[in-house]
């Protein structure tokens, strides 16, 4: 059975109270969205960019936010980047024509392309270990970011990033995650309506990131062992978060959406097999079960192993009626909808840049950065909870003292070396507790 199938449940509602929800739904939706006013021509707003990490996904960004500024009718240019290689950061110049003195490189590189005269928007896409203080340096300077996800890799960095939101909103910057999701007409349409009731009082929520497909790895590239730990990054906590963060924040995003909170208290399991001895910390699978405050369970899956069955999806199971949020509903007496929202893109990774601009250009409300910091805690707690073996609430994981990277990355970037670094063994319960004093967390 596909995990994203509806199940039936208890009563039903009439197909004249659904469709009422759903045509109440559809208006929310369009409210969210939003299509933007035609501009005056002659007086086009400009948007400079910076981009912040040129791997694979900063570059793609960056072609989203350019198709995004044609679409919500505003200038829009790349115009300075940045990245730890200098190999990277000249992407910049093959693919945006940024000029070569423009494209920064080095640990400080984003301080630089931010200070660039006239960037008025940033774009954050490095390691997810880099996005806490790229975020707080943005909010600082008065940018406005898209950022990709997860935004934090442990409790340290969960709070730099709680504190930046904070100050984004008291400076009214516009903030947008990559949690494309919710910039997704199906979703948005589908979530309004579980919200307002479809199904009945939400029961259970199931969450999947089940990939067929092994884990990449570049293989051994680098001179010192923090430069071979960035070069394959997603494999070191510090720079990833693991698996349950970097790829199953998208699945956890939603179920908190849904529910309009995060959960208070987890706990899991989960393991290293496929990747075995290979290089690296973290694991290839978990298994976690969150608790919300209300009693509401979500029951998290995630994994990156070659394997026949693989999910990316999620599931409601509510008192009259299940829920795939990302476009169809199936109540118990039988009735089924699929929602048939179109927003001004086609592609949510674009439509998350339009909404960006369209919220910069109208001064309407847009501020991601809670929704996706509340996500990404979550799947830490989720992570920490299988590391440890134990059970673990919200605020200690919130609070927690640990550091997985490098105390000045986030203190004072300029001082960071090529060199040494440590490398942790991967995580064994029984013998990995970062809330211990002092934590067990043995280095390889």
């Amino acid at each position: 059975m596909n995990p994203s199938d509806a199940h039936p449940s208890a009563a039903g509602v009439s197909r004249r109270d659904f469709l009422k929800h759903s045509s109440l739904a559809t208006a929310g939706a369009f409210a969210v969205a939003g299509f933007p006013t035609v501009v005056n021509a002659q007086a086009k707003p400009v948007f400079n960019a910076v981009i912040l990490g040129l791997g694979g996904r900063g570059g793609g960004a960056g072609q989203n936010f350019l198709e995004a500024a044609k679409l919500a009718g505003v200038e829009g240019k790349i115009v300075a980047t940045a990245d730890i290689f200098p190999g990277q950061a000249r992407r910049g110049t093959q693919a945006f024509g940024v000029p070569e003195d423009k494209c920064f490189s080095g640990f400080d590189a984003y301080i630089k392309a931010l200070d660039v005269p006239g960037v008025n928007y940033a774009i954050l896409a490095a390691p997810p270990g880099f996005r806490a203080p790229h975020f707080k340096a943005c909010v600082e300077r008065g940018k406005h970011v898209f950022m990709e996800k997860p935004v934090a890799v442990d409790g340290p960095t969960a709070r730099i990033m709680y504190a930046a939101c904070e100050e984004s909103k008291k400076k009214n910057l516009k903030v947008a995650a990559g949690t494309q999701r919710r910039h997704q007409a199906g979703y948005i349409e589908t979530i309004k309506l579980i919200q307002g009731g479809a199904i009945g009082d939400v029961v259970t929520l199931r969450a999947y990131w089940v990939n067929g497909g092994p884990i990449w790895h570049r293989g051994v590239r680098g001179e010192t062992d923090l430069d071979k730990q960035i070069h394959n990054w997603y494999h070191y906590i510090w720079l990833s978060g693991d698996h349950i963060c970097e790829q199953h924040v998208h699945n956890i995003d939603v179920c908190n959406w849904i529910m309009n909170a995060h959960p208070v208290r987890c706990w899991g399991m989960g393991a290293r097999q496929a990747l075995g001895d290979a290089a690296g910390e973290i694991w290839d699978n978990f298994a976690v079960e969150f608790e919300y405050e209300n009693g509401v369970r979500m029951y998290s899956y995630c994994g990156q192993i070659k394997r026949a069955w693989s999910s990316v999806s999620e599931a409601v199971h509510g008192t009259i009626g299940t829920a795939n949020p990302s476009g169809s509903i199936s109540l118990n007496r039988g009735w089924r909808w699929r929602s048939t929202l179109k927003l001004q893109s086609g592609d949510p990774y674009t439509q998350e840049h339009v909404d960006l601009i369209n919220a910069i250009v109208k001064d309407t409300e847009l501020n991601e950065a809670k929704n996706v910091t509340d996500s990404t805690l979550t799947a830490i707690m989720g992570r920490e909870a299988a590391y440890s073996g134990g059970a673990v609430d919200w605020d200690q994981i919130l609070n927690s003292k640990f550091m997985y990277g490098p105390e000045q990355l986030y203190t004072d970037a300029s001082k960071m070396q090529w060199g040494e670094f440590r490398t942790l063994k991967p995580p064994m319960p029984g013998s990995f507790d970062i809330f211990k004093t002092p934590p067990m967390a043995p280095v390889a």
